[in-house]
């Protein structure tokens, strides 16, 4: 069974993510999305409530294949604990692959056996991040477009300030 592994901090996840996690559900037997944990970053969102909302939309999008969890320290012991044939990340833009073909090289240098796979964003969500709509929630723009509804109902509930 080839199997791969998305991570991300999803704080809060985006529809750019589910576009990612949807077409690399077709990719893959199973696709492992696993909600990083780094104590140094303040997240709006608990690990827990991250696991919660990606796993609403799944269910929503009848995604089968997908399973939740969360890890922390290196991505490279998370795709052995997990039993991951590969990493998937998504590309939004040049600057990205920069960094994401960094990470690979050094992923694939720890665990010669591990592939990163990189997935181009869908154009209509090239431009967001979990940055931008926490960003644009706290002064009130519409983010609709950007997220699942549970996300704004998440974040009508948080003082963003």
């Amino acid at each position: 069974m080839k199997s791969a592994i998305f991570p991300g901090s999803f704080d809060p996840v985006t529809n750019g993510h589910f576009d990612i996690i949807q077409r690399a559900s077709k990719l893959f037997d199973k696709l492992i999305v696993s909600v990083a944990i780094n104590e140094s970053k303040h997240s709006l969102f608990t690990m827990k409530e991250r696991q919660h909302f990606i796993r609403q939309v799944c269910n929503d999008k009848k995604l089968d294949n997908i399973e939740i969890v969360c890890f922390e320290g290196l991505l490279i012991d998370a795709v052995e604990k997990f039993n991951a044939n590969a990493i998937v990340r998504g590309i939004r833009a040049l600057s990205d692959f920069e960094i994401e073909f960094q990470m690979a090289l050094m992923n694939r240098e720890l665990n010669h056996h591990c592939e990163t796979v990189f997935l181009m964003t869908s154009p209509e969500y090239s431009f967001v991040s979990s940055r931008m709509i926490k960003e644009i929630a706290k002064f009130g723009g519409d983010i609709s477009s950007f997220v699942p509804p549970v996300i704004i109902d998440a974040l009508k509930g948080r003082n963003l300030f």
